[in-house]
């Protein structure tokens, strides 16, 4: 099975980070939460205290092959400025590995270019960030290795998207079904 990082920043979304951890484990998806501050501890946009399994400069990103981004601010302008999340992504781009984000952390990977002809998604004004990327306003869009949201209240769809990308259908529907989605 994939293994998968996900992000935490300070400011972070709590529903799209909490929701897709939630329904990755459902899936029995191996998931770590990684601050990228130098705090295990990382509070959301919305004043909740989460407490990553680890920190970036702890983590070993070897056997990771999903990284997850998920929006919220200033919680997307901080991951935009870290640069070993840029360096990670950039590498996970050029192997082919998959790379997900949400709501207002597609700018992250717009920043890098990492979205020049791909179709994505995003939070609404978060557009012009998306350099080169044809913009769907769509709820998901999987383009290549890239899978996008759109924002909090879709977060279901992403990480259920995201749960058949790294697990297949039938894990999807399985999880779904007793979601009673």
């Amino acid at each position: 099975m994939k293994r998968v990082a996900l992000f935490l920043a300070n400011g972070f979304e709590e529903i799209e980070a909490l929701g897709t951890l939630d329904i990755l484990r459902r899936a029995q998806i191996p998931v770590k939460t990684v601050s990228i501050t130098k705090e295990r501890t990382v509070t959301g946009a919305h004043d909740i205290q989460v407490i990553a399994d680890t920190t970036f400069h702890e983590a070993d990103f070897s056997a990771v092959e999903v990284l997850v981004l998920p929006g919220g601010m200033p919680g997307a302008k901080h991951l935009n400025e870290h640069e070993g999340v840029k360096k990670l992504l950039l590498d996970f781009n050029e192997q082919g590995k998959l790379i997900a984000a949400i709501c207002a952390a597609p700018m992250v990977l717009g920043g890098l270019r990492l979205l020049e002809s791909k179709q994505v998604t995003c939070y609404p004004g978060f557009e012009p960030e998306l350099i080169g990327a044809q913009v769907t306003g769509e709820n998901v869009v999987v383009d290549g290795n890239i899978t996008t949201g759109k924002g909090p209240g879709l977060v279901f769809d992403f990480a259920l998207r995201l749960v058949e990308e790294i697990a297949g259908l039938a894990t999807r529907r399985e999880v779904q079904q007793g979601l009673l989605l």
